[in-house]
């Protein structure tokens, strides 16, 4: 394996590590359900932030029942603290992502290598091109205990409120501030903070930070937001490649 590889490898690892929020052990299979968590925080707090007039809850309930779709791109950076007097490390992904109400979406990393995670609405499937592997798990059981669980499944807020302490923050670069903060102290997830900007279109997506417990932060900033695009249940299904090694949770 080469450097650059073993590399990415590892800002792999560290961004499944930022977005594991109830796992003490990040497997493939916690990385998974990880993502379900990135998932809730992309469909549901994401409108939380509204002008003055209407409350954050009224808000994201307002979003989870007129938001079926979405689509935008992406910029990843996750940042390591220094260690032993060495400089912070930051690496950097881009791609792509898509969600249709219910319970399917998905996350399509193009650089620096190709990665994607899938819910094709029964299966949650995390595939890396280069290594040509794939794991995947039921998604009752990857949805079940974390966060996206309330989203996908529940028709009101009382479930996201058990799990999340939901903070607005000061408006800041032109965008309004939500911070979820798990009530949970069992898993490596301190909090998530959404930026988000209310357009004649509806409310959209801009930034989304992750912080862990060990100081690791993951921004993630979007664009190109469409919301309620046509998109077809079908364009979710994925089939694992032949030859690839399936790993079955």
């Amino acid at each position: 394996m080469t450097t650059i590889r073993a590399l990415a490898l590892r800002h792999t690892e560290v961004t499944m590590n930022l977005i594991c929020s109830y796992f003490n052990k990040c497997s493939p299979a916690n990385a998974l359900k990880a993502f379900l968590g990135l998932a809730l925080a992309i469909f549901s707090i994401a409108a939380c932030a509204q002008p003055s007039g209407v409350t954050g809850l009224e808000s994201l309930e307002n979003f989870v029942k007129n938001s079926k779709s979405g689509r935008a791109a992406f910029s990843q950076v996750v940042t390591s603290p220094g260690r032993d007097g060495q400089a912070a490390k930051s690496k950097t992904s881009s791609g792509h992502f898509e969600f249709l109400r219910p319970n399917r979406f998905s996350f399509v990393y193009k650089k620096p290598f190709e990665q994607s995670i899938i819910s094709d609405g029964q299966t949650l499937w995390l595939y890396d091109v280069d290594l040509n592997q794939v794991t995947a798990r039921q998604l009752a059981q990857a949805l079940n205990g974390t966060p996206a669980a309330v989203i996908a499944a529940a028709a009101d807020l009382k479930a996201l409120q058990a799990d999340f302490k939901l903070t607005p923050l000061p408006d800041s670069a032109g965008l309004q501030w939500v911070q979820a903060t798990p009530k949970s102290r069992d898993g490596q997830l301190q909090s998530i903070s959404v930026g988000l900007k209310s357009t004649d279109k509806g409310t959209e997506l801009a930034v989304l930070e992750i912080l862990d417990s060990f100081g690791q932060r993951s921004v993630m900033r979007f664009s190109q937001f469409e919301v309620n695009p046509a998109l077809a249940a079908a364009s979710f299904n994925f089939k694992p490649p032949a030859g690839s090694d399936v790993s079955r949770q």
